[in-house]
Parts: C-alpha cells; structure tokens; sequence
C-alpha cells in the first residue's frame, strides 16, 4: 500500500499542504487577533488559531489521501502525548507542523513554514517543506533527489578553508545544559548562531547557503521533513554518538546535520570538545 503511494503522483500532497496554508495560515498572517495567539509552556511556547486549524485541516486531507494512516501533529500531541507513540507505530505516519516557527509567523517575519514528512516503522519516506509566505515548496522522496520548487537541491559542500556557518538551538528554548553542549562550536573556524524556524534551516542547508545546524531536542514533527529534505540533497547528519538520527527517539544529543558528512563529523567533533 505504501509502496503503491509513493509510485503514484504525490502531487496531491502538495495540493493539500497549499490548500491548509493558503485556507489557515495566510489569511491571518500579520494579521493576528490578540486571542487567536496563546501561550503553552511559556512566553517563547506560543501557538495561534493558524497553528490548530491548519494541523486540523491537514490531518483531514492526508489520512484521506493514505486510507490508514494515522498524524502526529504537534498539537495533537500537546493535547495528548500519547498521540507521539504512532511515530514507532505499524501505521503509516504523517508528522507535521503546520506552522514551524510560530514565533517568527506571530511577529510578522516570513521565515516560518509548513512541515509534512511521510514515514513508517521509524523509515522517512517523503517529506514536504513549504515556506507559504514566500511560496517556495521543497519536495524530497527517499533515493528520488530533493528539489525546491521543482528545481533539483545540491547541497554541496564548504569551501575547504570557509568559516562554518552553523545554526543552533535558540537559547530561549535551551536548558542550561544544552547551552553547555553547544559551546564547544564557540571555536574558531565554526560562527554559530540561533536558528529561527528549524524547517527554514534545513531548507537553507539542503541549498547550501548553510553548512550545519546543531540542536538539542527531537520532537519528530521540527525534523523529520528537514532530515529527509537535506539526506536527499546529499547531506548527513550524526547525534552525539555518532550514529544517524532516529526519529523515533531516543538519541543522543545534541545532533548535527551537515551538508556533507565531513562537516557533520567536523561540528560533531566541536560539540564534544
């Protein structure tokens, strides 16, 4: 059944991450009431109407385009943690965010984006990154390439002598030993510097107009897209015990994910200095 999915055209996909941006996300962009924005955790944990909506009208269209499947959003998931235990699960999984870098969207900047990721038994099969406010949309299926906008993604590798341009955890969403973990990268030959939406860096990465992000939490929905987006534009990524990311969980952190596998060992060698 997946594998009949995957061989057809997915363009459909496409079409209903369009179609939940351009219904819930656009129209209330720079455009938001006071009470259609409300804190979770925390003043830096905010989600807004377009967060819900839109999560709520992709799970409707993607289960409908894969009979049996199953979503974990990351608000399903604030409701319900339990809602998580799919990602391991025998169902196919959607996993999305339907506004990665909320922060970003609440303050009017346009560096947020919608992420979709297909996966099933902890395998990411496709993945879809879509910047609504600057309509680029990057698609990437496994072993068939990554492209942006339909052009074909290289992520290419540094200049041998080139500062390193690494985007890191953002310090607002960092525990005091997270910060310690990524001070390894304050060396020079590396400029670290916070990510804003993780989807955004990953896309820049599988572009190549960043060389490696370093971060310290795993929630499925802020990478699965953009680990797919990057591996099949030719990048790589490690956690700290130099083994590939698992999206499952479980891994040791931080990680890196680089656009070739001599940067991710080079900034995984910094984070463990």
């Amino acid at each position: 059944m997946i594998e009949d999915f995957l061989q057809g055209d997915l363009s459909d996909v496409e079409e209903a991450v369009r179609k939940a941006a351009a219904a819930e996300i656009m129209p209330r962009f720079r455009q938001l009431a006071a009470d259609e924005v409300v804190e979770k955790s925390g003043p830096h944990d905010l989600v807004t109407a377009a967060d819900r909506l839109a999560e709520e009208h992709l799970t409707a269209a993607l289960t409908a385009l894969l009979p049996g499947s199953v979503v974990v959003g990351e608000e399903a998931v604030h409701a319900d943690p339990a809602v998580y235990d799919a990602v391991n699960g025998d169902a196919p999984v959607w996993i999305v965010d339907p506004v990665d870098g909320t922060r970003q969207f609440v303050r009017g900047d346009d560096r947020f984006c919608t992420l979709v990721a297909l996966a099933h038994h902890g395998e990411l099969l496709a993945s879809w990154t879509y910047a609504p406010a600057r309509d680029e949309l990057a698609v990437a299926v496994r072993g068939g390439g990554a492209r942006l906008d339909g052009v074909p993604l290289h992520a290419g590798s540094p200049a041998p002598d080139a500062v390193l341009r690494v985007a890191t955890s953002h310090p607002d969403y960092t525990t005091d030993a997270q910060k310690r973990a990524l001070l390894g990268l304050r060396i020079p030959g590396i400029n670290p510097n916070p990510c804003g939406a993780a989807g955004m860096e990953y896309l820049d990465l599988a572009r190549g107009t960043l060389d490696a992000v370093a971060f310290s939490w795993e929630a499925a929905w802020d990478h699965a897209a953009g680990l797919l987006l990057v591996t099949e534009a030719g990048g790589a990524h490690l956690t700290s015990a130099g083994v590939p990311f698992r999206i499952g969980g479980g891994n040791a952190l931080p990680f890196t994910v680089a656009r070739d596998m001599a940067t991710a060992r080079r900034v995984l060698q910094a984070l463990k200095s």
